[in-house]
């Protein structure tokens, strides 16, 4: 039983650990290998289950992992990457989008646990999404402490219970709560306020101290 547990507590974090920071140095090297001719690379709209295709960054937290599609525990969140929901009913946005709500899933343990802390998240702390083109930067505005699984309306659009009353580009966290447990999600939301392209450098959300 004990080393169950430390398997759990331990070795699936250090395992996931490994394979996200693969994924995301994989990732920069592709968004920095430009075509030979040396033209604008086009641009990319869709990816394949479990692809890797963003870097999110919560500075408060300390938090740099990669974003694939979709929420497989398999492909996505058991590698320690969080998830972009883009299936079906729960299909949302990407940061590029002119509007729209860009929700993603992440272990709040085991398995790299990169959302353990998103409860430490309030109001004006600030997440970046990383992608081939462009850093967009998110101001953190409301949260939900506990919701059923079911409750599918917090990753709409315009997300219920977050405030948000019109269209607008948001960002949307969940993960599992009470900790070890599945039984509820917990929820952090936030409003896009800044778009970089990656020519001009990281935002100053990840350069300030």
């Amino acid at each position: 039983m004990l080393m169950f547990v430390a398997y759990q507590l331990w070795y699936t974090n250090l395992l996931a650990e490994r394979t996200a920071s693969g994924a995301a140095g994989s990732l920069r090297q592709t968004w920095e290998h430009a075509p030979a001719d040396g033209s604008a690379a086009p641009p990319v709209t869709a990816f394949e289950p479990g692809q890797g295709f963003a870097i999110l960054h919560i500075p408060k937290l300390d938090v740099k992992v990669p974003v694939a599609e979709g929420i497989s525990k398999a492909k996505v969140l058991d590698r320690g990457m969080v998830g972009h929901y883009s299936e079906g009913a729960l299909k949302t946005a990407m940061p590029a989008d002119p509007q729209g709500n860009f929700a993603v899933a992440g272990h709040r343990n085991t398995h790299g646990e990169p959302f353990r802390y998103i409860n430490r998240l309030v109001p004006g702390d600030q997440v970046v999404v990383e992608t081939r083109d462009a850093y967009y930067t998110y101001e953190m505005t409301s949260s939900l402490a506990q919701t059923p699984p079911t409750n599918v309306s917090v990753i709409k659009p315009v997300p219920e219970g977050s405030g948000f009353t019109a269209p607008g580009r948001y960002l949307t966290l969940t993960t599992c709560t009470p900790e070890f447990t599945s039984t509820y999600r917990m929820i952090v939301w936030g409003r896009m306020t800044g778009e970089r392209p990656r020519s001009e450098g990281p935002p100053p959300a990840l350069t300030s101290p």
